[in-house]
């Protein structure tokens, strides 16, 4: 279990209530040091215990102007701490970080910056390469670079967290990434027309259930690798690898002309979008991520069944489709 360090400034009258007023905490150590106008107190914790202490403070201390806040990770302490004991109350720790560093961690990535719209394109050059000369190691490699991640899972914890600014900037730079890739992939096809075909351009253009669970999978393991702290990059790849082929298929499909081949691309994309994002949402559901005041989880609450709702629904309708189609063809 990692360590936080969590820095409080407080006037000198409030400080000295602090040891009291968390008796009934669990926690590590409490150090107070006397600044020119106000203390600092800081306590160590483990990362589970963050959130309940740091949801009590705020709701005792918001009030006041000179209050603040730091969060600070600890890489080890010496000599080391006693092991965190269970509890038998399962609300008194989670097994997750608390909410303000995953928030911290989504809003913090979440931008369109010209090195992100570089990574985009110089992920679909790679894949578009390893998908006509059926070079699995070249496809990963362009998994590897592309940076999808981010956009799902800020939206999934956007929603979960009720925020529906973030909702829509996530959505926007979601849409900005997949446009981009689609766009440079449609120009590589027209210029360089590919046959549907080709062995990994094939495989990418029908939808079937091991695709969706690889997709709802790679979205629960994206949600637990963000709550739990794990910074993996093999999550990320896990997520592209649902996304990123599918979509250069279908762009350099279009740009080919080849109309039915793409749909089935076009499919798929859509299909994985829809299973990572029920995913994320509902393993941040399970994981307890959620607002700390009660009129943020209500909104919460309406704001994580529409979009839940609205990705379930496209995803039914996106396999009834599929089901359709290949019953006809069959």
């Amino acid at each position: 279990m990692s360590l936080r360090l969590l820095e409080v400034y407080l006037p000198e009258e409030k400080s000295e209530q602090m040891e009291e007023l968390l008796a009934e905490y669990s926690y590590l150590e409490m150090w107070k040091d006397k600044n020119s106008d106000r203390s600092t107190v800081r306590i160590l914790l483990y990362s589970n215990q963050v959130e309940v202490i740091t949801d009590f403070l705020v709701k005792k201390y918001t009030h006041i102007d000179s209050f603040q806040m730091l969060l600070l990770p600890v890489e080890a302490m010496i000599p080391r701490p006693e092991p965190l004991e269970e509890t038998a109350d399962p609300e008194d720790t989670t097994s997750r970080v608390n909410r303000e560093e995953i928030y911290a961690r989504v809003t913090g990535s979440i931008n369109f910056s010209w090195t992100e719209l570089s990574m985009v394109l110089l992920s679909s050059a790679i894949a578009c390469v390893g998908l006509v000369q059926g070079s699995e190691a070249v496809i990963i490699g362009a998994m590897v670079l592309a940076p999808l991640l981010k956009p799902n899972m800020a939206l999934a914890v956007a929603a979960t967290l009720g925020d529906v600014d973030l909702v829509f900037k996530t959505i926007k730079l979601g849409f900005l990434g997949i446009l981009a890739g689609l766009i440079f992939s449609i120009f590589v096809g027209w210029c360089f027309p590919i046959s549907p075909d080709l062995p990994e351009i094939a495989f990418r253009t029908r939808v079937s259930l091991p695709e969706i669970i690889v997709a709802l999978a790679s979205g629960s393991a994206a949600a637990i690798s963000l709550t739990t702290g794990e910074r993996n990059s093999i999550v990320g790849v896990m997520v592209s690898v649902a996304l990123l082929p599918p979509l250069v298929t279908w762009g350099m499909l279009l740009g080919s002309g080849e109309w039915e081949p793409a749909g089935g691309a076009m499919l798929l994309v859509l299909v994985n979008i829809a299973s990572l994002n029920i995913a994320a949402i509902a393993t941040l559901l399970i994981q307890k991520v959620s607002p700390m005041d009660w009129w943020g989880s209500i909104q919460a609450k309406k704001l994580t069944k529409i979009t839940f709702g609205f990705w379930a629904l496209i995803l039914a309708l996106l396999v009834s489709l599929v089901f359709i189609f290949q019953f006809r063809n069959a």
